[in-house]
């Protein structure tokens, strides 16, 4: 899996790509040429104090794009993504995580359809 490295890319992922409220997460995501999905987690300090309960939030979202990797692969380009976790991710399971990412992911391919997402 491909990762966003440094603060420039997040930024222009921020600015000029489109993004998805879900429940659990904010998914930014812009296309790219790379020829694969890249991928940027966050979680702030802010939204969990101790760093055990960020690198957890950062793993189920890693874990989730993982395994989404064959629904990703269907849409008509590659993008970098950036997903921000969000407060109620600290309660619950991967399987939960999952299916909010599909559903953010179900709403790209729509928008993919309807008029080009950039």
């Amino acid at each position: 899996m491909a990762k966003l490295r440094n603060s420039l890319e997040f930024r222009i992922v921020y600015e000029k790509g489109v993004r998805y409220d879900g429940r659990l997460m904010t998914a930014f995501a812009r296309r790219n040429d790379c020829g694969q999905h890249r991928l940027g987690i966050t979680a702030s300090r802010k939204l969990a104090r101790r760093a055990v309960e960020r690198n957890r939030l950062k793993r189920l979202l890693r874990e989730a794009f993982r395994l989404s990797f064959e629904n990703l692969s269907t849409t008509r380009t590659n993008y970098d993504w950036v997903l921000n976790a969000k407060r109620s991710l600290l309660k619950v399971k991967l399987a939960v995580v999952l299916e909010d990412f599909l559903e953010v992911l179900a709403r790209l391919k729509r928008d993919e359809q309807l008029s080009g997402v950039e």
